[in-house]
């Protein structure tokens, strides 16, 4: 594709309390620049966890995940290993490796997600959904 085909992205500057929101209860994400913001070449989103909550359980995605802990201390468990990321810790996940997260903390924690390449924004309507389900006490159907 020749740069004259290209669509063009602009700069952005997005401010607080923009962008998409996924609540999840205890736990929300606010996904701030992505698609054809960034061409899907990654995703940036906030996540804020309450005090003592649980993640959404060990899983693994095909993109990598950064993440940078902006409040509290997030526990990140990475293949199997549980760690205690602090305020200002970097945790960088590889695509495929299982690992999950949570606040296992009185105060809430707070933390800023890359993933790389893009995509992962396309899966919360289904993941707020199967929190939805879990809260209520409902099993999705198959």
């Amino acid at each position: 594709m020749s740069s004259a085909t290209k669509t063009a992205r602009k700069p952005l500057i997005i401010a607080p309390h923009e962008g998409r929101t996924y609540d999840m209860g205890r736990m929300r994400a606010t996904f701030v620049a992505d698609d054809a913001q960034t061409a899907s070449k990654y995703s940036i989103s906030e996540w804020w966890l309450e005090s003592y909550t649980q993640g959404p359980g060990v899983h693994a995605h095909e993109d990598d995940h950064v993440f940078y802990v902006i409040e509290g201390t997030l526990s990140v468990q990475i293949a199997g290993e549980w760690f205690d990321a602090e305020r200002g810790s970097y945790v960088v996940i590889p695509g495929e490796t299982l690992h999950d997260f949570e606040n296992r903390g009185l105060a809430r924690c707070g933390f800023i997600t890359m993933n790389v390449p893009g995509g992962f924004e396309s899966k919360m309507p289904s993941i707020v959904e199967s929190f939805a389900h879990a809260q209520s006490g409902n099993v999705p159907s198959a």
